[in-house]
């Protein structure tokens, strides 16, 4: 792979690099398309850790999506500084602010296709057509790679579908489309070997295979077996920056919560400061927020720099397609973070609160598409029923259009429907339950 490639400003649908300014390039347009976007917006009330918070210091995907873009354009930028300066060539056209406004936009939309209730959502929906009668009917309706997009929701695959769809108007540049796939891979991947990251889980539907094929040959991804890639370079440095900033801001939440004590936090965190932890200067802070606030800061601070270090090392196979590691997997603080997660696991992610709202959504996420996918057939089949027409009163008019446009396609009707589902947020989906089931 290349980087003149690997940067293309084009937009899907177009021939040309079009609406770049001196003063705006095209990838900080893709960051402004998506903060401005109705599915960005949702995301102020789509569960992070602690569903439904009744605390307003505690985050959410809006408030975590914000400071990943933040942490990306950091980490886009000392790696495209130094990328420029290894290839030269790059200068005319680039800088190393461009490397920092794909990874700002990528990271900015990367939680975009997360559904309510934060990943219990993604088993509630997988699930209704695993295990309940209604779903698993489907089945015989739709082909079997199709059916293991619809047993397997997986929001990173959701974020790429929202991201093309045209409805919202984001037309983003391939760079940025290219940078936000973790997993360019589908779900039906015979050869999946989940040793290598890339393959883990999966970055789209088979509704949207041509699309990133198209994605993939505009920037010459190196290929694999079963349409199957290798990651953008820019993506490693997405994900790190979730990484970084969901071990560390989950943890901070944790101690404001209660859930783990201050001691407990400063010493988890010691393993990342080292030397430049002063608990002298820490006790001599003023209250809880400045002292959280100076931990968080030199942290992410910390490992920006060991991210960076990681990336600028084996950016040569990572450009051959011989390098699937999680970054943070391999810098110089993975024990320091695995430590952080096993303890979140145990004490954050699991605590009674997330557990019982979590329960919750395994009721209520079913129960909503147990209804509107009865309403979905309906609107193929066109019997008679006061309840189903009523029902689909409900969706919205896009939705309805885009089932009555492929009227023969169970597979894009359910698409459809868990389309509108997962973009519920947590309180709209409670709400909205409660409603047809006459709560």
């Amino acid at each position: 792979m290349n980087w003149n490639n690997l940067l293309s400003p084009t937009r899907i649908r177009q021939k040309s690099e079009q609406g770049s300014q001196p003063s705006r390039s095209a990838f900080e347009q893709d960051y402004d398309r998506i903060i401005f976007s109705h599915p960005f917006r949702r995301l102020q009330d789509k569960t992070q850790v602690h569903p439904l918070p009744e605390q307003d210091f505690v985050h959410t995907r809006l408030t975590h999506s914000l400071e990943v873009s933040s942490v990306g354009r950091s980490l886009g930028k000392r790696v495209g500084e130094v990328i420029i300066q290894r290839h030269p060539e790059l200068k005319e056209k680039f800088s190393l602010f461009d490397f920092g406004a794909i990874v700002a936009a990528a990271s900015l939309a990367h939680d975009l296709g997360n559904p309510p209730f934060g990943h219990a959502g993604e088993d509630a929906i997988s699930d209704f057509f695993r295990e309940h009668a209604l779903g698993k009917e489907f089945q015989d309706k739709v082909k079997p790679s199709e059916w293991e997009d619809l047993i397997k929701f997986e929001g990173n695959a959701q974020g790429f579908r929202i991201l093309g769809k045209d409805e919202y108007g984001l037309k983003l540049t391939f760079a940025t489309l290219g940078a936000f796939t973790k997993y360019p891979c589908p779900a039906f991947f015979p050869s999946r070997d989940k040793k290598k990251k890339s393959q883990k889980k999966f970055g789209f539907f088979q509704s949207e295979a041509t699309h990133f094929e198209e994605v993939a040959k505009e920037l010459e991804l190196i290929p694999g077996a079963d349409s199957s890639w290798c990651r953008h370079p820019l993506a490693f440095l997405v994900e790190a920056a979730d990484d970084i900033c969901y071990s560390i801001i989950d943890l901070e939440d944790g101690c404001r919560l209660g859930l783990l004590s201050f001691d407990e936090t400063v010493d988890l965190l010691s393993g990342i400061l080292r030397d430049k932890l002063d608990r002298k200067k820490l006790k001599s802070s003023s209250g809880l927020n400045e002292k959280l606030g100076t931990l968080r800061a030199m942290a992410i601070g910390e490992l920006i720099d060991a991210s960076t270090e990681i990336f600028l090392t084996h950016e040569r196979d990572i450009l051959q397609g011989k390098f699937d590691h999680a970054i943070t997997d391999l810098c110089i603080f993975r024990d320091s973070l695995k430590q952080i997660t096993d303890i979140s696991i145990q004490k954050i992610y699991r605590a009674r609160h997330v557990v019982e709202i979590e329960a919750s959504g395994h009721q209520i996420l079913p129960g909503l598409l147990e209804e509107f996918c009865q309403a979905g057939e309906h609107l193929l089949s066109k019997k008679p029923s006061r309840k189903y027409e009523n029902l689909v009163l409900l969706l919205p008019e896009e939705v309805i259009a885009a089932i009555q446009k492929k009227p023969d396609n169970y597979y894009l009707m359910l698409r459809h429907i868990v389309d509108f589902v997962s973009g519920l947020t947590d309180k709209h989906a409670l709400s909205l339950y409660r409603k047809i089931k006459g709560i």
